[in-house]
């Protein structure tokens, strides 16, 4: 295990062992809190990432165990094959290149050609974004109208064979030029989250108004896709840095010169924070109106907000539901 690093090993243990299950031919049958396999009765999956077989509970090495341990036992994998297996099937890429060692006082040439520049292929599209749906829906508690309209704009989609979701920057003229990924099982672990290969990341997930001389800046997709829902916003420029440094905002600044007024809706964490004090002192120096508009106090982000927003809400419906009942008993 030592070939692989500590964020590897907590993707590969992050996968939803339900859909490997399914993806290697078994068919998962959801029994209250587990799931069991119609090939195998005698299997509980837990939690969506660790299992046991009852029938072998005596063989040791062979009853249960990690998402790792299900390859090793049911796809005769070895430990170091299924952990590669595991990053590939969540979309992470991997590669196992041996490492020259750095010499001591070794002589670098300034003449050594540059690597060829990765070329950006988009990530196969999935027959429908089922997964996307219930992840951005049930996990990040964003609304179904929100989530149709950047499907329906084309600006989000449910990859295959893995499952994830994609998000992507397209410039002016709307040729896309940047994509993230985001994985859907998440429950357990570290999120998968990765750029696509031989992206330009002068680029951002993105919506463009051009009627509009306001911009609105994020540091993540899903918040912006949050902001929207909260505020019912559709009509103003947005854009999601993917990052805290700002080479995105100067491109679409660049590209769409309308803009006027930019407001930074970055994290409240400590990088949000800096990083919005350092930006709203360059745009303004640079002649453009800046407003700070970040999520509530007590809240990281603004998909931190939504989701507490639409429990608390569950909440209160249920409650009335229950006092509405009790009225009719009376």
């Amino acid at each position: 295990m030592q070939n692989f690093t500590d964020d590897e090993l907590s993707i590969a243990k992050s996968v939803d062992l339900v859909a490997v299950a399914s993806h290697l031919g078994y068919t998962p049958k959801k029994i209250g809190n587990y799931y069991t396999l119609k090939e195998m009765d005698s299997m509980r999956i837990y939690n969506r990432s660790h299992w046991c077989r009852f029938s072998r509970r005596y063989d040791k090495g062979e009853n249960g165990g990690s998402q790792i341990d299900f390859l090793r036992v049911f796809a005769g994998m070895d430990v170091k094959e299924a952990v590669f297996w595991l990053l590939d099937f969540a979309g992470y890429r991997r590669t196992e290149a041996v490492q020259k060692p750095q010499l001591k006082y070794q002589v670098t040439s300034g003449s050594e050609k540059e690597k060829p520049k990765k070329e950006f292929l988009l990530p196969l599209k999935a027959p429908n974004n089922s997964y996307l749906y219930e992840y951005l829906t049930k996990d990040r508690a964003i609304s179904k109208e929100v989530v149709d309209f950047f499907v329906n704009q084309g600006l989000i989609y449910e990859s295959r064979p893995y499952h994830n979701v994609v998000f992507k920057g397209n410039d002016s003229k709307g040729v896309t030029r940047f994509a993230s990924m985001r994985g859907v099982f998440d429950r357990q672990g570290k999120p998968f989250k990765c750029d696509v290969s031989g992206n330009d990341k002068n680029y951002g997930f993105n919506l463009v108004n051009e009627e509009s001389t306001e911009l609105l800046v994020y540091e993540a997709a899903i918040d912006l896709m949050s902001y929207m829902d909260i505020h019912r916003d559709y009509s103003s420029n947005m854009l999601a840095l993917g990052m805290v440094a700002d080479a995105p905002l100067e491109t679409f600044l660049r590209e769409h010169p309308n803009i006027q007024s930019i407001t930074f809706c970055l994290d409240n964490d400590k990088a949000g924070r800096e990083a919005t004090q350092q930006l709203m002192r360059k745009y303004y120096e640079l002649g453009y109106e800046v407003r700070d508009e970040p999520p509530p106090k007590g809240y990281k982000d603004y998909n931190e907000w939504l989701v507490k927003k639409k429990k608390e809400l569950e909440k209160s419906v249920t409650v009335l539901d229950l006092q509405k009942e009790k009225c009719h008993q009376l």
